[in-house]
């Protein structure tokens, strides 16, 4: 329970690193080199893998989510659950085809590829329901009235959703500009918990992993302070973020923290360098209610916020009770908002 205040309370970064996790280094060793493959298949076997219906939210996307008003196109991501192929109940999927999308798998094209992706992002999700009990112990500890209802919801939930990203190497454009964000821009996670199994750095050309040769790129946290602080996943380590909602509920006990990923622009422009990661977002169902512990204030949670690189949460998170789809759905629109400035 220290620890987890250390990491997401008052003073933390909002960032937890958890190591001697039984089997993970072998899982994060058999899938994150995967993606390099897929993203290197010709593109109408790529296209097979396209959901248009859940707004590229699931198979494979590149080009296609937008920052602002332009197209995404510095990294390409594959999408999948890997508790389930078919989360929620019929009538769930109809009326959040976004939240609970049916997985699709290149099943013949990279067989090893689901079995891959389902065990790890299922250890990954097994670590999160561990974390999520000690984040309601040390909520407890701090705000007497709040009830500890995080690890039951992140022990119950089929709503997971995978993400195995490959950065592809920053145009000459992008180098250019030398934006601290080039590889993805500056965010909260809107969500519950994410769990990430770090990241790796390859050559484009060949696939090879290298050691990145760009000291500035990498993850980047806002610290309490409002510093931007570069963040090192060691290989054998994964590490959660807490998401806003996890804030919302325990009354600002907890907080999230705006985060990027600078692009790697190494001094030797022959080297293509690409990089690896994998977050796997583990959250509620949409109807699950944003409340804050009786004696607390709206002002009590949203007070925390250290940076303006991210759309203030008080305009997303509108009122006490609010259900997690339609604040997820606010936070979209305010992200698209936002960019476009």
């Amino acid at each position: 329970v220290r620890e987890v205040g250390e990491a997401f309370g008052s003073d933390g970064l909002g960032f937890l690193v958890v190591r001697n996790v039984p089997g993970f280094v072998e899982a994060r060793r058999k899938l994150l080199p995967l993606i390099r493959r897929f993203a290197q298949l010709p593109q109408a076997v790529r296209d097979q893998y396209v959901s248009e219906a859940t707004r590229y939210q699931f198979g494979w996307s590149h080009g296609k989510e937008k920052l602002g008003d332009k197209p995404d196109f510095a990294k390409g991501s594959f999408y999948f659950n890997p508790l389930t192929d078919t989360p929620g109940t019929a009538e769930d999927r109809e009326r959040f085809p976004v939240s609970y999308p049916c997985n699709v798998w290149p099943k013949e094209d990279m067989p090893e590829f689901e079995p891959a992706a389902k065990h790890l992002g299922t250890l990954m999700h097994n670590v999160c329901v561990l974390l999520a009990q000690h984040v309601d112990k040390f909520a407890k500890s701090k705000v007497p009235d709040y009830v500890p209802v995080l690890g039951e919801a992140i022990k119950a939930t089929d709503k997971a959703k995978g993400r195995l990203l490959y950065y592809f190497p920053l145009n000459e454009e992008a180098k250019k500009e030398d934006s601290p964000d080039s590889w993805i821009g500056w965010h909260n996670d809107s969500g519950f918990l994410t769990c990430l199994a770090g990241d790796m750095y390859v050559n484009d050309d060949t696939g090879e992993e290298i050691e990145c040769p760009d000291p500035r790129a990498g993850l980047y946290v806002v610290d309490r302070s409002g510093n931007d602080v570069k963040v090192a996943i060691p290989a054998e380590c994964m590490a959660i973020q807490l998401g806003e909602c996890v804030q919302i509920i325990t009354g600002g006990a907890v907080k999230a923290t705006p985060h990027c990923v600078r692009g790697a622009a190494p001094a030797d422009a022959s080297v293509k360098v690409a990089r690896v990661s994998h977050p796997v977002f583990i959250d509620t169902p949409p109807s699950f209610p944003l409340t804050i512990p009786s004696g607390l204030t709206r002002e009590d949670v949203i007070a925390g916020a250290v940076s303006d690189k991210v759309p203030a949460l008080g305009d997303r998170w509108t009122s006490d009770g609010q259900q997690f789809g339609d604040f997820l759905q606010a936070t979209f629109q305010r992200y698209y908002e936002f960019a476009k400035k």
